[in-house]
């Protein structure tokens, strides 16, 4: 068993597994991921243990998905994304000496940080300093229990310390009706605490990230194999750590340097794939963030910036964009259609309102193109959605007594009994595949769509603000040129061997 926090700052000859600077033909910003996703969860939002067990169960069967280095017990990443498990963490937050509110009333994460004690320290106290400065209140830090005993050499060198933070919420955000309020300023402080410690000169500064920041979800992940991710965090096998959902995600990196933060599930995203329209995707959104304006942030928008953390992966970026356009007030499956577009430009057959809402959001954002099934979830709501190349399988089952299994291949939970399965099928191209575990259903793709397209006016919006260039008045010719003006020179030149004299006349043109 490993507990950190006793532990002297690292001096293994190891090389460092985090990603190397940019140089001679390696640029992080390339890095790609292609790898096993899958979810289950109750319908009905009922917590339980089970629903935890099953998910470990899906991600140990997706091994074969993800990749490993030369030493088979190091992995390229392996994690797991569940809603709070507050039953769980008043008991262990009690143990630590922090007594918790009420479910909602605080956010919690995992927070990875430098093994150099006074690195550590220092960090702690800039992340503390920002909750302050930003009108919460910090309830304290617990130990999270690790157990490295089975992780191979690589993964070990690179191993952050990882605690656990607890922020309680503001009285004046518990009065804010806004229910995405508190959601926000975890936000904010989660983005503030990685721009300013990076600024910082730490000693292992490289290890700094915080794995999420929410009073809705909490993610366990790191560079691990599947059937590690139990056994090191001892937290995921305690009787009472429940929940209604759980998000999984086997990393296989394409060509990339595996690391303990690119490990998924990200804050909302887990993903198998890839963005091949990247650079061009990141750059828009650069150019754009300094016009960025919502009263959803306020003041608090130019604290965010840079809205894309130009370290991470291409999954990592794209969460980036999907949880600021979520946290603006957009529900994940319409931040999803912005972002990853089914094709409608030339869909003669489709409903012309949902036609205008891709069109309008088309002038917002470009498509970031796949191939790409997507995962994501904000804790109550959980989906998966699959790009329009269609090159990224994924398969789907609802039971009778309302469990929903989905991931990148059939069979990954193996003791269900045929006749209890109600629905089977597999995600398709362009198809949106949700379940609402606060309306206790699975919602049709085409309702999610006549619902986002019915919300606004789209139609009306396009009309009155959009401007063809084949439409606009011709310009005004420029004014006709003065007339030019002829000049006539004479020039004389001398003949200096004969001593005579020659005349020339040269007429030049003014224009």
């Amino acid at each position: 068993m490993n507990n950190h926090t006793d532990q002297p700052a690292r001096t293994s000859p190891l090389p460092r597994a985090t990603a190397p600077r940019k140089q001679g033909l390696y640029d992080p910003a390339f890095e790609h991921d292609a790898c096993g996703v899958g979810f289950v969860a109750d319908i009905h939002g009922r917590p339980s243990r089970k629903i935890v067990t099953q998910g470990l169960r899906v991600l140990d069967n997706l091994d074969h998905r993800g990749a490993t280095g030369a030493e088979q017990n190091t992995g390229d990443g392996a994690g797991i994304l569940v809603q709070i498990p507050h039953a769980f963490l008043l008991r262990a937050a009690q143990t630590a000496g922090i007594a918790l509110p009420e479910r909602g009333a605080y956010g919690t994460g995992l927070v990875f940080l430098p093994r150099d004690p006074a690195s550590r320290q220092r960090a702690e106290q800039h992340i503390a300093a920002i909750v302050r400065d930003e009108g919460q209140t910090l309830l304290g830090w617990r130990d999270v229990p690790t157990d490295n005993s089975d992780l191979g050499a690589t993964a070990r060198a690179c191993e952050p310390v990882i605690r656990q933070i607890f922020i309680e919420r503001s009285p004046a955000l518990a009065a804010n009706a806004d229910p995405l309020a508190f959601e926000r300023k975890l936000y904010v402080i989660r983005k503030r605490a990685s721009r300013e410690l990076a600024a910082d000169a730490l000693a292992d500064a490289d290890l700094l990230y915080l794995a999420s920041l929410s009073a809705r979800t909490l993610v366990y992940k790191g560079m691990l194999r599947t059937a590690q991710v139990p056994k090191y965090f001892r937290d995921l096998n305690e009787p009472d750590f429940a929940s209604a959902i759980a998000l999984v995600h086997s990393r296989f990196s394409t060509n990339t340097f595996p690391s303990w933060s690119r490990s998924h599930p990200y804050r909302y995203l887990a993903h198998n794939g890839e963005i091949n329209t990247l650079r061009g995707n990141v750059n828009w959104m650069h150019a754009r963030q300094q016009h960025l304006a919502t009263e959803a942030f306020g003041d608090d928008i130019k604290k965010i910036l840079p809205v894309i953390n130009p370290n991470g992966s291409d999954s990592a970026m794209f969460d980036n964009t999907l949880e600021l356009l979520h946290l603006a007030g957009r529900s994940l499956p319409h931040a999803i259609l912005m972002m990853v577009p089914e094709p409608w430009s030339n869909h003669k057959s489709m409903d012309p309102n949902i036609r205008a809402f891709y069109e309008y959001n088309a002038c917002l954002t470009e498509p970031w193109d796949g191939p790409a099934a997507l995962a994501f979830t904000d804790g109550t709501q959980i989906g998966a959605w699959l790009d329009r190349n269609g090159l990224r399988p994924a398969r789907y089952y609802i039971t009778t007594d309302g469990l929903v299994v989905l991931a990148s291949e059939a069979g990954v939970l193996d003791d269900i009994p045929p006749a209890s399965i109600a629905q089977k099928g597999r995600l398709q191209p362009g198809k949106m595949f949700l379940v609402d575990t606060a309306q206790g259903r699975v919602v049709q793709d085409d309702e999610i769509k006549r619902q986002l397209a019915a919300k606004h006016p789209y139609a009306q919006w396009l009309e009155q603000n959009r401007l063809h260039l084949d439409a606009r008045p011709p310009r005004r010719p420029p004014p006709p040129p003065p007339p030019p003006r002829n000049v006539t020179f004479r020039i004389y030149e001398i003949d200096e061997e004969f001593g005579e004299k020659y005349e020339h006349a040269v007429e030049v043109i003014e224009v």
